[in-house]
């Protein structure tokens, strides 16, 4: 993104960026399902066994005994919609209407085919409202095109909560010439792709935005931007789709923080994020250390409505209105690693199969880059973490990724 001084343009974010509040410290998952766990239930998705992507065909994910950020919205008579990427139950009895959405469009899968719209292996993934689905059509703009009808049939003075989330810039990257044509002087092709498929979902962004604007929304609606993690560094397909694509050995990039997405260092976990309110949230950088589960209390708490028991993130009302200076201690699980944040520290687990534990301690303050592992000079401060670490992660459910029986 061009705010984060990358050669990609993207005018749309840069003007939400310039014009809402950029969270420079806001953690996620290291993985796209346990993200959008989080999101929904205001809890670490590890404790429901969420630590990877849903993978295989799979049952609903989430506890029935868990309320849903929509789930708790509807109470209140809001319009809860899902449009885009799901990843959180890959048939149709485990979509989002499963978890209190009212509408849903998109597809259920981690990953799809831009045009077939084909899950890697064949499976068909397009869907509305529960049923699967055959369209044509290049998937950010069915999605962009969808999200502006739905929109538009929303009555006057209708609360709604809406959740967007495109596949761009995810694999496979098959943009039309139109955005390729923009990067000609990248010269990494797999980067040029990547930079247009970024490009190509930056306008439909704006697409949406500014049809939320005719309709008189703007004072009124709470836009939240965000990534479910980070960058990809590249990928090999193989035989995914049939071997019609090749291999892309450059994508995003998040430097210059360490790593890519499926670790738990802070190129895959410390996101871009900016959330805009007309007259209620000012233009700054905020450098307060949020994650993904306080979002849900956040909205909830903003829209009046009772925030669930389970929920275990924090409002962010105080950080954003009164400008207090909390700074939330985040705790993150991947597949085999983990990580817990307490200002400025951050103690990193990796556990092996075969070997020894390792753990390594950050100052992420001074060492962003996560370059200098200190755990021999503070070894009183990695002590309290790592008993913190295990705290939590004696709180986790087994990992779960259910197969249909």
């Amino acid at each position: 993104m061009s705010f984060h001084d990358s050669e990609i343009q993207t005018p749309n974010l840069d003007k939400l960026a310039k014009s809402g509040t950029r969270l420079e410290r806001f953690y996620v998952n290291p993985t796209c399902s346990p993200s959008r766990a989080s999101l929904l239930t205001g809890m670490p998705a590890s404790r429901m066994g969420i630590v990877a992507p849903i993978s295989g065909r799979s049952e609903k994910t989430l506890p029935d005994s868990i309320i849903t950020l929509p789930q708790a919205l509807k109470k209140a008579n809001y319009q809860t919609a899902l449009m885009g990427k799901w990843h959180l139950g890959l048939t149709p009895a485990s979509g989002p209407e499963a978890y209190g959405f009212d509408y849903s469009y998109g597809f259920l899968h981690g990953q799809i085919d831009q045009y077939s719209h084909e899950y890697k292996n064949g499976d068909p993934s397009w869907h509305r409202q529960g049923k699967l689905i055959e369209e044509e059509g290049h998937a950010t703009d069915l999605i962009t095109q969808e999200v502006v009808k739905w929109l538009s049939e929303q009555k006057e003075n209708q609360q709604f909560f809406l959740q967007l989330a495109y596949s761009a810039p995810h694999i496979p990257l098959q943009e039309p010439e139109k955005w390729t044509e923009k990067y000609r002087f990248i010269e990494n092709k797999s980067r040029r792709d990547y930079a247009a498929a970024m490009a190509h979902l930056d306008e439909a962004i704006g697409q949406v935005l500014q049809h939320l604007y005719s309709l008189g929304l703007k004072e009124n609606t709470i836009v939240l931007f965000m990534s479910d993690n980070g960058a990809q560094e590249n990928w090999n397909p193989t035989t995914q789709y049939d071997g019609k694509y090749g291999p892309n050995d450059q994508l995003g990039s998040n430097k210059p923080l360490r790593d890519y997405k499926t670790s738990n260092y802070e190129g895959a976990i410390r996101v871009p994020a900016i959330i805009s309110w007309n007259n209620f949230m000012e233009a700054e950088k905020n450098q307060n250390y949020i994650s993904v589960t306080d979002v849900m209390p956040t909205f909830l708490e903003l829209a009046a409505v009772e925030i669930p028991e389970q929920v275990e993130g924090e409002s962010l009302t105080s950080i954003l209105k009164e400008k207090t200076n909390e700074n939330h201690n985040i705790y993150v699980r991947g597949h085999k690693q983990e990580s817990f944040i307490q200002k400025p520290w951050k103690l990193v687990r990796t556990r092996h199969l075969d070997e020894e534990t390792e753990f390594e301690l950050f100052n992420i303050e001074e060492d962003p880059s996560e370059e200098k592992n200190v755990i021999a000079e503070h070894q009183e401060i990695a002590s309290n973490l790592k008993k913190a670490i295990q705290q939590q992660f004696d709180r986790d459910a087994n990992e779960v990724n259910v197969p249909l029986k």
